[in-house]
């Protein structure tokens, strides 16, 4: 991916996240999560109905990947079924850490797929999918 594209969705999605303000329903799973490593402090909210996410809603302090990954995660998986959202997170990780994965189920999360090269970013770039995965586990 061209690193400007790359650097402008993460801006964007930084500056301007989706999904992001939390609300008063006691259907939605939460959770919060951080990093020991630096200022992320995030709750994660989601809403499943007839196993299809239909929501998904973080607030929290954290730094731009963190903030970012949120909100293009979000996007990615609403619409999706959880076992869907499982694959893509696979994926995500697999990415993440370097190991083989599918490209094409990531869509915009794709613009991570250089982040191990900053090893410090990586834990800000997975906090999300370790917020969805905890809360996809209270399913169980």
């Amino acid at each position: 991916m061209d690193s400007n594209l790359r650097r402008e969705i993460i801006l964007e999605n930084y500056q301007e996240p989706l999904n992001r303000g939390l609300v008063e329903d006691e259907s939605y799973l939460k959770v919060n999560t951080n990093s020991e490593s630096c200022i992320d402090n995030l709750d994660f909210m989601m809403k499943i109905e007839d196993n299809v996410i239909k929501d998904i809603r973080f607030d929290g302090e954290a730094c731009a990947i963190s903030t970012s990954a949120s909100s293009i995660m979000i996007q990615t998986l609403i619409g999706k079924t959880v076992k869907e959202a499982k694959d893509i997170l696979n994926n995500y990780k697999n990415m993440i850490q370097e190991k083989e994965y599918d490209e094409k189920l990531l869509g915009e999360l794709i613009v991570y797929d250089e982040i191990s090269k900053q090893p410090n970013r990586i834990n800000c770039a997975l906090l999300p999918s370790v917020a969805v995965e905890k809360m996809l586990e209270k399913l169980n």
